[in-house]
C-alpha cells in the first residue's frame, strides 16, 4: 500500500488540505483558551514619570480612614492620563503612609492602597514636600457632592466623629452593574393634590399650601390614631414635588416604609419616588441611590441610611416616630436621623414635618422654642378618632379570682370577650419569649445560673436555660432559702398566647415578635399577640386591645421610661377602631374599640394615655427637665472605657466652662456569649462610664473638645475610649 493511500489529494497549488483543517482547529482551540483565561485585574500604578495634568493638577483627597487624628484632606498629584476622570466627588484608590523616605524623580511612592473622594481639584498643594499620584479613578460616577459632602462634615462635627466614619454611613457601597445602567429621565412636577386628610387638622391645609408655593414650613405633627397617616405623608410630599422640588421622609423600620411606599404609589403614581431600604439588596440599593443622585428621582422614603440621600431642590425633609430606637445609628459616630435632618433642614432651606402619634420631649423642645409649630387635631376630632381607654389597678389584678386562670382581671375578660365578637383583638405583651424571668418561689430571688450568674429563662414549657451562656439547668434550687420551685416573674409573648388559647379554645391566636413579625392580619375574630413594635395592622382595626404588664415598661431604670412606655402604648392603641365608631380599615367591624392597659392608674403617662394628651405629656416631661438638667435641654458626652483611659481624656480636653463631669462609675460587665451594644465594655474588661454635661448653646464646643482630645490620644498611639454625644440611654 502506498504511503500516501488513505491522505487527501492535494491541490493544483500544492497545498495540503488536512495542513489547512488541522491549522485552522489549532486557531480555534487557542482563541477558545484565550477567551477562558482569566485577566489578571491591573494593578494602580504608581505613575512614576508620568506628566501631571496642566490644569489644576493636585486633587484634594478625603481618604478613607476612620480615626479622628487623620480627619482632614490629603493633597496628591493628578496624572494627565486621568486628567478627565479625576473630577470631584469621584471614587479613587491612593497610597497612603509611603513617608517621606521613598521619592523617586520628585514623587513619593509606596504605602498601602486606600479608597477615598476627591473633594476638590486646586493649582498648587499647600504642602511643599513630594506628593504621591492618585493610583487610580475607580468610577467616574461623581457620588460625593457639595451639599452631601457639607452635610457629612456638620454631622461628624455634632458628633465627635470623622468625615470618614460618616460617609461609610451616607454613600453605599459600589455596584458595577447598577452603575452602568442609564437612569430613567425625570417626570415633570405632580399637580397640586387635594388637602384629604389634612382637612381634619387647623392648620393642615395651609402648611400644604406653603409646600406648594415654595415655602419652607416647619411643624411637629401629632397624628390622629388610625390608617389615615401614611396618606398623608404622601399628599405632603406630593405638595413639595408640584412646586418643583424634592422630599425626604425617614421612618424606623420597612413596614412603616412600606406604607408609606404604598401611599406614595397610589397619589403620585409610578416613577415619581423609590424606597431605600435595607431589604433591597446592594445591586437595588445603589440603583435607586444612582437615580437619586443623578436627578431622576425627587422623592425618597427609606429607613435611617435614606437620611442622607442626595435628593435634588430638596424642598421637605420629614420623620415619623422619631422616639423609635432604630432612628439612632448603631456605628460610629452614631447620629440620629432626627438630628441630621434637622440640619439638612437649616443648611439647605428646606421645610420640615416631625409627625408622631405621640410627641418626644425634643419634639416638644422644638415647639417650646419656636423653631417649629404645632400642627394638630382639636380636641373633639381626637376624641372621635381615639378608641376608649380603660384602666386596671394591679392591686385589682392581683386580688381577682379570674385573673389566676388566664392573667386577665375581670375588666380585661369581658373586653376580650365582647371584642372577638366583632374582630380581632390586640394583646401587647413587654417581652418576647415563653418565660424570659423566673424566681423563687418561696423568697422571691431571682434565679440564677450556677456556672455564670447569669438570668435564667424558660424558652418553652419544659427546658430551663441561662439567657447569658446558654447552658441549661437541670437541677436548679435557689442559693437563699434552698427552695426548688420556680415562678414566672415576667411572662413573655409565646407564654401569653399559651394561656389565652386555653382560656379562648374556640379562638385562633397568632403571634408577632421579632423573630417572625407580621405585617397585617385578617378582620375576622381572632387574638393577636405581639411585643411592643410589632403589631401587625389589622383590616377594619382591631375590636379591642389590651395593654399587659405595663409595670415592666413603666419600671425600667431609665430617664425615657415614661416617655417609652407611652409611646409603645399610642402605637398599639392607635390600630384599635376610634370611639367615634369610625372601621380603621375603611371596611368592616363597625362600632369604637376599646383598650384596657394594665398598669397603675396614677402614673402620668397611663393618665396621658387616657385623655390621649401625648403633646401636653411632653410639655410637662420637658418642663421637669429644664428644672433638672437632663436633655435635651443641656447637651451630654458620654465617655466610656478603661477607668484611666477615661479620666485621662477628660483631663486632656479643653471643656467649655462649666461643664459639669457625672461619675466616673463602673459598667456591668459583659458576660461571654450575650450580645454587645454600643458603648458596653468587651467581654472581660471592666469599664467605666463618665457624662460631660453643658450649658444650652455649648453642644458644639463640648464635641470639638473632645474631639480634639481624642485626636491627641490617637496620635500618641494611646486606647480611645468609646465616646458618645447625646446618648439615648443615660440611666
Amino acid at each position: 500500500m502506498s504511503s500516501d493511500n488513505g491522505r487527501p489529494e492535494r491541490d493544483p497549488a500544492g497545498r495540503d488540505p488536512g495542513a489547512d483543517l488541522q491549522g485552522s482547529e489549532q486557531l480555534a482551540l487557542i482563541r477558545e483558551t484565550v477567551r477562558k483565561a482569566k485577566v489578571p485585574k491591573a494593578k494602580p500604578r504608581t505613575w512614576r514619570g508620568a506628566a501631571l495634568a496642566r490644569e489644576l493638577p493636585v486633587a484634594k483627597v478625603l481618604v478613607d480612614k476612620g480615626p479622628v487624628h487623620l480627619d482632614k484632606l490629603w493633597d496628591y498629584a493628578v496624572p494627565a492620563e486621568m486628567d478627565a476622570e479625576a473630577r470631584p466627588g469621584v471614587r479613587v484608590r491612593v497610597r497612603f503612609g509611603a513617608g517621606t523616605g521613598k521619592v523617586r524623580e520628585g514623587r513619593r511612592e509606596g504605602g498601602g492602597l486606600l479608597d477615598g473622594y476627591i473633594v476638590e481639584r486646586v493649582a498648587e498643594s499647600d504642602y511643599r514636600g513630594p506628593l504621591a499620584a492618585v493610583a487610580q479613578v475607580v468610577s467616574p460616577e461623581p457620588v460625593l457632592g457639595p451639599g452631601l459632602l457639607a452635610l457629612c462634615r456638620a454631622v461628624a462635627d455634632r458628633y465627635a466623629g470623622s468625615l470618614a466614619d460618616v460617609l461609610q454611613l451616607a454613600l453605599p457601597k459600589r455596584n458595577v452593574r447598577a452603575e452602568r445602567e442609564p437612569s430613567p429621565p425625570p417626570l415633570p412636577p405632580p399637580g397640586v393634590p387635594a388637602p384629604g386628610g389634612w382637612e381634619r387638622y387647623p392648620a393642615g391645609p395651609g402648611f400644604l399650601e406653603a409646600l406648594a408655593g415654595g415655602g419652607t414650613p416647619r411643624a411637629v405633627w401629632t397624628a390622629l390614631p388610625g390608617p389615615h397617616w401614611p396618606r398623608e405623608w404622601a399628599v405632603a410630599v406630593a405638595a413639595t414635588l408640584a412646586s418643583g422640588r424634592g422630599a425626604l421622609v425617614v421612618v424606623p423600620d420597612g413596614r412603616t416604609a412600606a406604607r408609606i411606599d404604598a401611599a406614595l404609589t397610589e397619589v403620585l403614581g409610578a416613577g415619581r419616588h423609590v424606597l431605600l431600604s435595607a431589604d433591597l439588596g446592594p445591586e437595588e440599593r445603589y440603583r435607586r441611590w444612582l437615580a437619586v443622585s443623578r436627578g431622576s428621582v425627587r422623592a425618597v422614603v427609606g429607613t435611617r441610611a435614606a437620611m442622607f440621600a442626595p435628593v435634588r431642590d430638596l424642598g421637605l425633609v420629614g420623620i415619623w416616630d422619631d422616639g423609635d430606637h432604630s432612628h439612632s445609628d448603631v456605628h460610629a459616630p452614631y447620629p440620629h436621623a432626627r438630628d441630621v435632618l434637622l440640619l439638612r433642614a437649616v443648611h439647605e432651606r428646606t421645610g420640615f414635618l416631625l409627625g408622631d402619634l405621640g410627641r418626644t420631649v425634643e419634639a416638644a423642645q422644638l415647639v417650646e422654642n419656636g423653631w417649629a409649630r404645632p400642627l394638630e387635631a382639636d380636641r373633639e376630632t381626637v376624641r372621635a378618632a381615639a378608641p376608649l381607654i380603660r384602666t386596671v389597678d394591679e392591686g385589682e389584678t392581683a386580688r381577682d379570682a379570674q385573673a389566676r386562670a388566664a392573667r386577665l382581671p375581670t375588666l380585661a375578660w369581658q373586653t376580650v370577650r365582647e371584642g372577638l365578637t366583632r374582630g380581632p383583638v390586640l394583646v401587647q405583651v413587654p417581652r418576647r419569649g415563653y418565660v424570659p424571668r423566673l424566681a423563687c418561689e418561696r423568697c422571691r430571688e431571682p434565679a440564677r445560673c450556677a456556672h455564670c450568674s447569669g438570668p435564667l429563662e424558660a424558652p418553652d414549657a419544659g427546658t430551663l436555660h441561662c439567657a447569658w451562656c446558654g447552658r441549661p439547668e437541670a437541677a436548679w434550687h435557689c442559693r437563699e432559702c434552698g427552695g426548688v420551685r420556680l415562678r414566672a416573674s415576667v411572662v413573655g409573648a409565646r407564654r401569653t398566647a399559651e394561656e389565652l388559647g386555653r382560656a379562648f379554645p374556640d379562638v385562633p391566636v397568632r403571634t408577632s415578635g421579632r423573630d417572625h413579625i407580621l405585617a397585617t392580619v385578617p378582620g375576622r375574630p381572632a387574638l393577636v399577640v405581639a411585643t411592643p413594635g410589632a403589631e401587625p395592622v389589622a383590616e377594619g382595626g382591631y375590636a379591642a386591645a389590651l395593654l399587659l404588664d405595663g409595670w415592666a415598661l413603666l419600671g425600667r431604670p431609665d430617664l425615657r421610661a415614661g416617655e417609652e412606655a407611652l409611646r409603645r402604648w399610642l402605637d398599639a392603641a392607635a390600630l384599635v377602631r376610634g370611639h367615634g365608631g369610625a372601621a380603621v380599615g375603611g371596611a368592616g367591624g363597625g362600632g369604637g374599640g376599646t383598650v384596657v392597659v394594665l398598669a397603675e392608674p396614677t402614673q402620668r403617662p397611663v393618665q396621658a394615655l387616657v385623655r390621649w394628651d401625648p403633646a401636653g405629656y411632653a410639655a410637662r416631661e420637658l418642663a421637669e427637665r429644664a428644672q433638672l438638667g437632663f436633655p435635651p435641654v443641656s447637651r451630654m458626652a458620654a465617655v466610656a472605657g478603661p477607668a484611666e483611659a477615661v479620666a485621662e481624656l477628660i483631663a486632656a480636653a479643653p471643656l467649655p466652662e462649666g461643664t459639669e463631669t457625672l461619675g466616673p462609675v463602673p459598667l456591668p460587665l459583659t458576660e461571654p456569649g450575650r450580645p454587645r451594644r454600643p458603648g458596653q465594655p468587651p467581654p472581660g474588661e471592666e469599664w467605666h462610664r463618665a457624662l460631660l454635661r453643658v450649658r444650652p448653646g455649648q453642644g458644639s464646643a463640648l464635641a470639638a473638645a473632645v474631639k480634639a482630645a481624642k485626636a491627641q490620644r490617637l496620635a500618641r498611639g494611646e486606647k480611645d475610649p468609646a465616646v458618645r454625644i447625646d446618648p439615648l440611654d443615660i440611666g
